[in-house]
């Protein structure tokens, strides 16, 4: 099923697994790998078949974030921009109907914590770190961090993070509310696969209605969100 450079992706009965696949850079995010990331989410998308996605990251980490050895490139930094505005990655992620699982072990900074975020679950093992180090190499968070992080673990510890570009443990990750299970790092994809087995074995649409209640909801007066919360309900049969 893989026709891809920098990923991999599988399919297990009705749970698909995209691997970040560039081991020797710590899997950083080129923009041939956000290209390969963007068809095969569409497939993932697509595909009644599938149920639940898990994203996880070969060799030693997660991902240690965008590949600053195409920054300030040309024509890279155009085709940069070009493609954020066309194909926004991010965005994609978020809107993916399906349940997303982050199995994160490593460094997930950057980009790498970002895509994390877009995922609805994350179970990471004792040796994750999350960061966001934009700002020590003079630039802002672009790939949703800064609203992600805020709306995840609330604007304190995310403020301090954002700032000061330091990152934080696994433990520490947990506490905060960044992810919701720490596991050692030879059961991370038993976890994982069993809350997507679990998840699979549920109503897609079922699923479908309940994941955009939340994230609808989040931009909503409460009010709204409740009455979101009704008609999504309410299309289901009784």
């Amino acid at each position: 099923m893989n026709e891809f450079q920098t990923i991999t992706l599988e399919k297990r009965e009705a749970i698909a697994w995209v691997t970040l696949d560039r081991p020797d850079v710590l899997n950083a995010v080129n923009m041939l790998m956000r290209d390969e990331l963007w068809t095969a989410f569409h497939a993932v998308r697509d595909d009644p078949d599938i149920r639940v996605l898990i994203i996880k990251g070969a060799g030693d980490a997660f991902s240690a974030g965008a590949d600053i050895g195409e920054f300030g490139t040309a024509p890279s930094y155009v085709e940069a921009r070009r493609a954020r505005r066309e194909r926004d990655l991010w965005q994609f992620m978020l809107d993916i109907d399906k349940p997303l699982i982050a199995a994160v072990h490593g460094y997930a900074l950057g980009a790498g914590c970002e895509m994390s975020m877009c995922c609805d679950l994350r179970v990471a093992s004792e040796d994750a770190r999350f960061g966001l180090p934009e700002v020590k190499l003079g630039y802002v968070p672009s790939a949703g961090g800064t609203q992600l992080l805020p709306r995840t673990i609330g604007p304190g510890i995310a403020m301090e993070m954002i700032l000061t570009g330091d990152d934080i443990d696994a433990t520490t990750a947990l506490r905060a509310g960044l992810v919701h299970k720490v596991v050692v790092r030879e059961r991370l994809y038993d976890e994982a696969v069993a809350w997507a087995t679990s998840l699979a074995s549920r109503s897609p649409a079922v699923l479908r209605h309940a994941k955009e209640a939340v994230t609808r909801g989040l931009g909503l007066t409460l009010q709204e969100g409740l009455d979101l919360e009704f008609r999504l309900a309410h299309l289901l049969p009784n």
